[in-house]
């Protein structure tokens, strides 16, 4: 489990197709408290430390993951997967008695999500995304979203389109600060809003 509070911004320094796709993220952590086997949410991606160095760790990336994420989204004019020197997100999982900053969070994306429109409003800046059609009915006004890992509130909701505010801080230290129109980005739902909907259901 995860709490949507990024913690350091990592860089991919090589990608190795074998079998899986290997990734080795550089990092800010002191890698002598990771232990082989911890779980990382790398850009709000669940992934499994398979390898370790000083300042680095190795990940395990399946085709079912890079399927479900942007890791592997096509290199087109609206989207790009991960490349060397690619900037992602990292939180490290929680911990019992950590303080829970944002909300639960899985690690578990749902869909991937598409900037569709950024502008400034004062200091801030908001951003619009297009989530896919599936998932458009579990995000709602003042409700809680991960994107790439990161935990934020959505002000407003338009059919599939729904938009957050980005404050200064959480640009300076996470990637959104590098985020443009046109971008694919990890989309994980509320697990309440999942749950709610499915007893809906049965109602």
């Amino acid at each position: 489990m995860f709490t949507g509070i990024i913690t350091d911004v990592g860089e991919v320094r090589i990608l190795e197709h074998r079998g899986d796709l290997r990734a080795r993220i550089g990092t800010g952590y002191d890698t002598k408290g990771i232990e082989i086997g911890a779980s990382i949410a790398c850009d709000g991606v669940c992934l499994t430390v398979v390898a370790l160095g000083a300042d680095w760790f190795d990940v395990d990336i399946s085709a079912e993951t890079l399927s479900k994420t942007n890791i592997g989204a096509p290199k087109d004019d609206t989207s790009g997967g991960w490349q060397t020197g690619h900037q992602i997100n990292l939180e490290r999982a929680l911990k019992v008695g950590d303080e829970l900053g944002g909300h639960i969070v899985s690690g578990h994306v749902d869909g991937v999500a598409k900037i569709v429109k950024m502008q400034d409003e004062g200091d801030s800046t908001r951003i619009t995304f297009r989530a896919p059609e599936a998932l458009a009915r579990f995000i709602a006004p003042k409700g809680s979203v991960a994107l790439n890992g990161t935990s934020l509130t959505v002000n407003d909701v338009s059919g599939a389109e729904f938009g957050v505010n980005l404050i200064p801080h959480t640009q300076e230290v996470t990637t959104w600060g590098r985020a443009a129109v046109g971008d694919a980005v990890n989309l994980e739902i509320d697990t309440l809003a999942r749950y709610v909907a499915r007893l809906q259901e049965f109602a």
